[in-house]
């Protein structure tokens, strides 16, 4: 009898095997001839060589698609240990707009027009503005696709970065050290990596530091090399920032700029960094640059209407 040792590294052993070890006796009724022990992140088999390698294919399927679509259960494992495989390749040719499942296998897609043209455009070239008001998508957008990246094993890490410039707030007065003051203000960041990412593993991530979440001061002097980096709140950079991060880009690397030119929070004498790269970089080749609008919002139907009437009081 044949012995083989497979260590999983790339999930939490109770994603695949379910709770009390639920999935893992449908896998072992599968195999009846095998003898399988799990030991937290080690899964020790017994048996035939030819077995153990049809055990081997069918187990990496699994894990495949968990991968994928962050979800397993009772169906999909019975369907995937009688398939061979062809119809997780099918399916993994993205359906139309879906650019990855997050947690529980939600499909995270790109909901409107321009949100596709952002996918599309990220395809084509390394560096993509994406602006517009508040509620587009465009930073939700952004991070599905840094993570796509990620998990299709594209880039090493994701570096997610916002200026710390203050909407009408002083930093400086909420307690705890800089951390503790910044975390707040990287919200919006950590919630949608949330919808996208299990918790335990995106603690994990954030720990061994393939995903990074830090002020844009935190970038001088960095080379960004196999990433995909997201700067958001781009509006609120000035020209010495702004080019200061658009330097930072190295081999294999993904830039996504997003921003909302009519949130501007710098002091009123302060040119946007933003607004200037806009105009500086329009026609650079291997630069993107999407306009969203108030017809990509996706928030409350209220905020399409006061995002219109904000613009009708500028036109007045």
């Amino acid at each position: 009898m044949n012995e083989r040792l497979i260590e999983l590294t790339e999930l939490n052993p109770s994603d695949l095997f379910g709770v009390n070890n639920k999935y893992l006796e449908i896998i072992k009724k599968h195999f009846p001839k095998l003898k399988i022990i799990a030991r937290g992140t080690q899964i020790k088999v017994y048996g035939e060589p030819e077995i153990i390698n049809e055990f081997e294919k069918r187990l990496q399927i699994l894990i495949n698609h968990f991968t994928r679509y962050n979800s397993l259960d009772d169906n999909s494992i019975e369907r995937l240990l009688l398939s061979n495989g062809q119809e997780e390749e099918i399916s993994s040719i993205h359906k139309k707009d879906v650019i990855l499942h997050g947690v529980n296998g939600r499909s995270i897609k790109a909901k409107s027009k321009n949100q596709r043209e952002m996918v599309n455009a990220l395809l084509k070239n390394d560096m993509l503005f994406a602006v517009g008001p508040a509620g587009t998508g465009k930073t939700y957008t952004a991070v599905a696709m840094a993570v796509k990246a990620l998990k299709n094993k594209e880039v090493r890490r994701i570096v997610l970065t916002r200026p710390a410039v203050e909407a009408g707030e002083n930093l400086g007065f909420l307690p705890g050290d800089l951390k503790e003051k910044l975390d707040p203000y990287m919200q919006p960041l950590y919630d949608a990596l949330r919808d996208m990412i299990p918790f335990h593993k995106l603690e994990a991530y954030i720990e061994k530091g393939v995903i990074q979440i830090a002020p844009l001061a935190f970038m001088r002097g960095r080379t960004l090399d196999d990433s995909f980096v997201i700067l958001d709140e781009a509006q609120n950079t000035t020209h010495n920032q702004m080019k200061m991060f658009l330097t930072r880009m190295g081999q294999n690397a993904k830039f996504i700029v997003t921003g909302d030119p009519g949130q501007i929070d710098l002091p009123k004498k302060q040119i946007s960094g933003l607004k200037e790269s806009l105009l500086a970089l329009k026609n650079v080749p291997g630069i993107s640059i999407v306009q969203l609008d108030d017809k990509d919002v996706m928030r409350h139907r209220l905020v399409k209407k006061i995002i219109s009437a904000y613009k009708e009081l500028e036109l007045e």
